[in-house]
């Protein structure tokens, strides 16, 4: 039985991204506008929100957008009114001090920036993504600032995991060295698959092209069959995370999957 009643899918922006950045070797002439999400889940034991979203102040402080972005020649990620994680949030009665857990699927500036402002949350991550996060090995697409407040809860997992029934975590290392996607089992929408980065657009599972950033190709591409492979086998449906096309076809917040 699970406890998961509702999933809310939260589009929260979109970055602007030469299509190679998805696609491995593919694209990069093509840049696309790639929507960024946040899952918000109702349970039996409370609030669970999947990946808290880019920060927005990175792009609206001008001293931070040339720092992180225009010095490196970047586009800024795009978060309007209507993207504003809080205010969505809001519409549906949830506070930040009611989510008590959170999921980091990986560290990069568009799953972790809100992050921090999450005060009463325990924060689950893979050991692997926690320690290359910290690591001076990490990339410029990690913004230490977002995940290093002292107060912040951690709590790191290894491999495989279940937070609470109807809701489970597979480690899917590639694009990330502690990279985890969801599974969640819904009473009436059944099994949703939430890849995450393991594949930003449904071509990356049709064609099985691993995503532009990987740090062990051979990992990425059997995390994709590993994702494609629970979809069949539990006649799931996949809700990809920076599909541009495939986002404009899911219930957004405040519809909801039951």
């Amino acid at each position: 039985m699970t406890s998961v009643r509702r999933m809310y899918v939260l589009l929260v922006g979109y970055e602007i991204l030469p299509k190679s950045i998805s696609t491995k070797n593919i694209g990069s002439r093509f840049i696309i506008a790639s929507p960024i999400c946040c899952y918000l889940l109702d349970t039996a034991s409370g609030w669970i929100l999947l990946d808290t979203g880019f920060d927005p102040k990175y792009a609206t402080d001008p001293k931070l957008a040339d720092q992180y972005f225009h010095s490196a020649g970047v586009v800024p990620p795009i978060v309007n009114p209507e993207h504003e994680l809080f205010s969505q949030l809001k519409q549906l009665g949830v506070s930040a001090g009611d989510i008590k857990h959170i999921v980091i699927t990986h560290l990069h500036l568009d799953h972790v920036g809100n992050m921090k402002y999450f005060k009463n949350a325990q924060i689950y991550i893979q050991r692997q993504e926690y320690e290359h996060g910290f690591s001076p090995a990490r990339p410029q697409s990690y913004f230490l600032e977002d995940y290093n407040a002292p107060d912040i809860k951690w709590e790191i997992r290894d491999g495989d995991w279940e937070l609470v029934p109807g809701l489970n975590l597979l480690k899917t290392r590639g694009h990330t060295p502690g990279h985890q996607s969801a599974v969640v089992d819904l009473p009436s929408s059944g099994t949703c698959i939430l890849p995450f980065d393991a594949g930003d657009f449904q071509e990356n599972f049709d064609l099985e092209i691993i995503p532009g950033e990987t740090v062990d190709d051979p990992a990425a591409l059997a995390s994709i069959r590993r994702l494609k492979a629970v979809t069949a086998e539990k006649h799931g449906q996949m809700i990809l995370f920076h599909d541009p096309v495939a986002i404009q076809h899911y219930r957004l917040a405040p519809e909801f999957y039951d």
